[in-house]
């Protein structure tokens, strides 16, 4: 793709609207090629892709490596658990190893924030031509789950011309722990530049005030915003003030460890006054979408029933989306190289 000039994916504040429709359109493209047994793309034969988690994953882990294999590459796993790094060895000198292994890519998880794109750093400083797709990183970052979410939005609003126009517009409200979601902050990047306008909604503890000023800030490195126009981030303390007239719906996963920190009061109450439910769901526009990342906690953050309701939870259908979404992002950085 002639108009790709990104080495990294670390997050998606570098992002333009050109960038946002390559991947798309490229997702698109693999999506409907049918690809199953034997039938693979031979796009990436002979390029390696490394899966490195230091953290656990099982949808994102498994959609990157499927995503590979489907375009024909070599595919190399790494487990923390039988590594070098219960001998002591550093993040960097395990990547290290793959890189002089031969890999193309790199694909990173990790619990401390910023630590892709340090790794990245330092491979650009030692002339090592591999590129670092971060599969999440601390508090920081889950690029690609936000690029299948917004895929998975835009083909919910027009099946037969998936693009980021579809967005534009649209509210979207994105209910609960904001404060320690990488899957929230990416989210937000990638809904307002297309045009969304988003409404946050979650207690105080875990929906700070300046997240309403999360889009005016980009990150250090980037001078300038690269969207001219970016949609609007409100927040709102009121499920029902948020959900009223929103085009969709997306709500995170409440992290039962927060509950040592005294952050929520209880599980029931959070659902009581933030779960969403088929009643809840009166307050949006008709036949709205929700969207969840995974893994869900059922009657927690969302109702048993309407994670079982498939017409408009699209839980399932994110994860589809993923893998032509990963096959996309690992075709474009692959294809730097050549």
């Amino acid at each position: 793709m002639s108009n790709w000039n990104h080495k990294h994916i670390i997050d998606l504040a570098s992002f333009s609207l050109e960038d946002y429709r390559t991947v798309l359109d490229l997702t698109n493209r693999f999506k409907i090629i049918p690809i199953s047994g034997s039938r693979k793309l031979p796009a990436l034969q002979g390029k390696l892709i490394a899966t490195l988690f230091f953290e656990p994953s099982t949808r994102t882990r498994s959609s990157f490596e499927l995503a590979a294999k489907r375009l024909s590459a070599d595919v190399q796993s790494f487990s923390p658990s039988s590594s070098s790094l219960k001998k002591g060895e550093s993040p960097l000198d395990t990547v290290m190893t793959y890189v002089a292994m031969g890999a193309d890519v790199l694909v990173i998880r990790h619990n401390c924030s910023g630590i892709a794109e340090q790794i990245a750093k330092s491979l650009d400083e030692n002339l090592k031509h591999v590129s670092i797709l971060n599969g999440g990183d601390g508090l920081h970052s889950h690029p690609s789950q936000a690029l299948l979410d917004l895929f998975t939005l835009a083909q919910f609003f027009d099946k037969e011309n998936p693009n980021i126009k579809n967005l534009a517009g649209k509210k979207i409200t994105i209910i609960g722990d904001i404060l320690h979601s990488r899957v929230a902050r990416s989210n937000l990047w990638g809904l307002t530049a297309c045009g969304a306008d988003v409404v946050l909604c979650g207690p105080p503890t875990l929906l700070p005030e300046q997240f309403s000023e999360f889009v005016s800030n980009p990150p250090p490195g980037i001078i300038q915003d690269p969207i001219k126009n970016r949609g609007k981030v409100s927040i709102s303390r009121s499920l029902k003030e948020a959900m009223e007239d929103s085009d969709a719906i997306y709500t995170l996963r409440i992290q039962k460890e927060r509950m040592s920190e005294n952050l929520i009061s209880s599980l029931d109450r959070y659902h009581e006054e933030y779960g969403i439910t088929h009643e809840s769901l009166k307050w949006c526009k008709e036949n709205v979408p929700v969207l969840h990342p995974g893994p869900v906690n059922r009657g927690i953050e969302i109702s048993s029933e309407l994670v079982d309701d498939h017409s408009i939870c699209l839980v399932d259908t994110q994860v589809t989306n993923g893998i032509p979404v990963r096959m996309a992002l690992l075709y474009l950085l692959a294809s730097m190289k050549n």
